[in-house]
């Protein structure tokens, strides 16, 4: 697991911070809560400024804590990439992993 970003909570459910990667590098990306429009909906919304990056799931692991599933995207990607922000030792901290399903080489 790989931290990818460290963000802030806000009073106002919002959480800002920054996202860097080998080909990434954010200084300014917000998750805005957004009103869920059914069950399946995201509860956040990923921005750098005015550009969409992706979308966020609430859910609660099996040890009981919740997290952020977050689904990122961008045109320079394959494909879209599944990450995770959750509290370490009271960091809102966004954590990738690569899958560990079959390689195609």
């Amino acid at each position: 697991m790989a931290t990818i970003g460290t963000f802030t909570a806000h009073a106002d459910g919002s959480f800002t911070g920054a996202i860097n990667t080998l080909t990434i590098n954010l200084k300014s990306v917000q998750f805005r809560p957004v009103e869920k429009t059914n069950d399946k909906s995201p509860d956040f919304r990923l921005y750098a400024g005015k550009a969409e990056l992706g979308a966020a799931w609430k859910k609660t692991s099996r040890d009981e804590k919740d997290y952020l599933s977050v689904k990122l995207d961008d045109p320079s990607f394959a494909a879209a990439i599944n990450v995770a922000l959750v509290d370490i030792d009271g960091v809102q901290t966004l954590v990738w992993s690569r899958s560990n399903g079959p390689r195609e080489d």
